[in-house]
């Protein structure tokens, strides 16, 4: 099934929100370009955006743990395994036993994991972030990281 961009321009005959409703509005739409460059990236590269940030972190701390990754991430650990499984069945990441303690799995990426993880960003979600970053200023960066980072807090809270 083939999902289309929906581009909506605010006309004069549209009815001002609320803030919080336009704030929501705008999350709203980020999320949905997020998903349809996730689904550009998995047809051209065959990883979503998800994947290729949990590849990306695997390629810069080899020999990570799943429960490490997924502290580094902020995620919950079936949601890392999940995101690992997969990974693993495209062959892009190899899982060994710790040789301390063989409960615990260490990630490494494949050779073709490795290829991946080194690929040019263009025509990826974080390729779009590189350039936000190079564009915006400090200043504006580290607000709209407190933004981000409270609206998370204030929903951590809230939920159950």
């Amino acid at each position: 099934m083939k999902t289309q961009q929906v581009q909506r321009t605010e006309t004069k005959s549209d009815p001002p929100l609320e803030p919080p409703l336009a704030f929501l509005q705008r999350l709203w739409r980020l999320n949905q370009a997020l998903e349809l460059l996730s689904a550009r990236m998995e047809r051209s590269l065959g990883i979503t955006a998800q994947q290729r940030l949990v590849l990306r972190c695997i390629g810069r701390s080899p020999k990570v743990t799943p429960g490490q990754l997924a502290e580094l991430l902020h995620l919950d650990p079936g949601t890392i395994s999940a995101a690992i499984k997969r990974l693993g069945a495209k062959g892009l990441i190899e899982r060994t036993k710790d040789e301390t303690d063989s409960r615990r799995a260490l990630l490494t990426l494949s050779k073709v994991g490795r290829r991946l993880d080194i690929a040019n960003s263009d025509g990826t979600v974080e390729g779009c972030v590189r350039t936000l970053l190079a564009e915006t200023s400090p200043a504006k960066l580290r607000t709209l990281a407190v933004t981000i980072d409270r609206l998370t807090e204030l929903l951590d809270a809230t939920a159950p």
